[in-house]
């Protein structure tokens, strides 16, 4: 009696390289943004999956551990109407101009403010948060490009849109 495989079996397979492959691009992607490249004309690919990716942290650190809680941090995407995402300025989040798809899911950490980190956090990644995002510092001149790829579960398979 010929023996035939079990396709949940080799479908569990496929799923856990899936998920063991986007992790390892996850981590691919932070060791270059922390191999200490200036920001200036610098730029970065993040993957997010839907239903596997709940929130997302874009990175933006400036070279020096320089306290930036009083400048001006602006993270924008220019494919989009109203263009901000986040503004920092003055200490404290100023959210009048905010895109309105972002509301209440961005967020920059005061504490790593003051180490030069402005890194950004999105939270309940959508779909249509896929774009290029700009962090920009202007009183240090300082200019970072992300580019946000978000894919979704398809069939135990990622695919990106």
């Amino acid at each position: 009696m010929p023996q035939h495989k079990d396709r949940r079996s080799s479908k569990s397979q496929l799923s856990v390289w899936t998920i063991v492959f986007f992790h390892s691009v996850i981590i691919l992607q932070l060791t270059q943004i922390n191999a200490g490249e200036s920001l200036t004309n610098s730029q970065y690919r993040m993957f997010a999956v839907i239903g596997q990716t709940q929130d997302i942290i874009l990175p933006c650190k400036l070279d020096h551990s320089l306290d930036v809680v009083d400048e001006m941090v602006e993270w924008s995407r220019s494919d989009l109407n109203p263009r901000f995402v986040h503004v920092w300025r003055s200490g404290e989040d100023h959210l009048v101009g905010q895109n309105p798809s972002y509301k209440n899911r961005t967020s920059v950490s005061t504490e790593k403010l003051k180490t030069g980190d402005v890194s950004l956090k999105i939270t309940k990644v959508r779909l249509s948060d896929e774009g290029t995002y700009r962090c920009f510092i202007p009183g240090r001149k300082a200019d970072f490009s992300v580019e946000l790829v978000v894919g979704r579960w398809t069939n135990s398979i990622c695919c990106y849109c």
